[in-house]
């Protein structure tokens, strides 16, 4: 599903990739309906800074309001790098965007954030703690999204209008056949649905704390995602610690930002603000992946059943390119 881009300036030293979508943009997979809502955005800016997962750095980043049809979008050195999926790439333990050799990682928290909340339209400014920097990193908090669902809460969400001052009606993906990506044991498929829902399942054997789990969530009110999603941290495995370290990973990380789970003594920082935390975790991640098959102010999550096993960042991206394809 290739889209018309237009190229159009909102200010003097400011240009937004204007995406324009209509209900006839389609494919024998995926169709694009009107949802019956309008495009939302900020009503006001709000600025945040904290310490990165992987690269230890501290980095600041303010969330502004936008017009419809602008979408999500970063601002890292005086140039935009759409909140998109043709910009993200693959790397470990993360999801990151790239382009003019500009990369910012970790954005999933943030992104999982925008998307369940109806904030569709934004300029996401992003700052590191040096002005050489060819990289930036989006603060982790407590490992969890909830920092920033309490930020955009604070500032409040309004009606975004385009150029002319009007209203514009949001879009959402509808699947129509099942999409499926997968690689060895681990996949995730999106079945069509009358409702968007999400089910997710992990599985650590080795881990008898985690073991296997599964979830399955639907944001059937505007608060679902604070209650049940947004609140719950990032994890991983002890002893898979010290390799991680060794790779360049996790730089930043601490008992204050991850949940860290001992194959031997089980959970080394309790108590868990749910029982099935890990879990929850994931489609907090997957939210945010799948955000990235939103263009012009439109959904990212689409209505569909999603159903993932044991994957990552990488299969929750693949299947955001096949939602987008022509």
């Amino acid at each position: 599903m290739r889209l018309p881009v237009t190229v159009k300036a909102t200010k003097p030293s400011f240009l937004v990739i204007w995406i324009r979508y209509s209900s006839a943009a389609s494919s024998p997979t995926v169709s694009l309906n009107p949802s019956g809502r309008l495009q939302q955005t900020l009503a006001g800016s709000v600025e945040v800074k904290g310490k990165s997962l992987h690269s230890g750095k501290f980095s600041t980043v303010k969330l502004n309001p936008e017009i419809a049809g602008a979408g999500r979008f970063f601002e890292f050195r005086s140039r935009f790098i759409p909140a998109s999926i043709e910009f993200a790439q693959e790397s470990p333990l993360c999801t990151t965007l790239l382009k003019d050799e500009l990369k910012i990682r970790t954005v999933e928290h943030l992104l999982s954030a925008l998307e369940a909340k109806g904030v569709d339209n934004c300029r996401i400014q992003i700052e590191s703690e040096s002005s050489d920097d060819r990289e930036v990193e989006v603060p982790i908090f407590d490992g969890s999204a909830k920092e920033w669902v309490d930020a955009i809460q604070g500032v409040g969400i309004n009606a975004a209008q385009n150029h002319d001052g009007e209203s514009v009606e949001k879009m959402v993906a509808h699947v129509n056949k099942p999409v499926y990506v997968c690689k060895n044991d681990t996949f995730v498929a999106a079945f069509p649905a009358l409702e968007t829902r999400i089910t997710c399942g992990i599985d650590f054997p080795q881990v008898p704390a985690i073991g296997c789990q599964w979830f399955s969530w639907r944001p059937i009110h505007e608060s679902s995602f604070a209650k049940d999603i947004a609140s719950s941290r990032t994890f991983c495995v002890y002893e898979e610690v010290e390799r991680m370290r060794e790779a360049g990973l996790i730089k930043g990380g601490s008992l204050d930002n991850a949940i860290v789970c001992s194959a031997e003594h089980g959970w080394m920082n309790p108590p868990l603000r749910f029982d099935d935390e890990a879990c929850r975790h994931k489609i907090l991640d997957l939210i945010g992946d799948l955000s990235l098959v939103s263009r012009g102010g439109n959904g990212g999550l689409p209505v569909a059943h999603i159903v993932a096993y044991k994957a990552g960042h990488a299969l929750h991206t693949d299947l955001a390119r096949h939602l987008t394809m022509d």
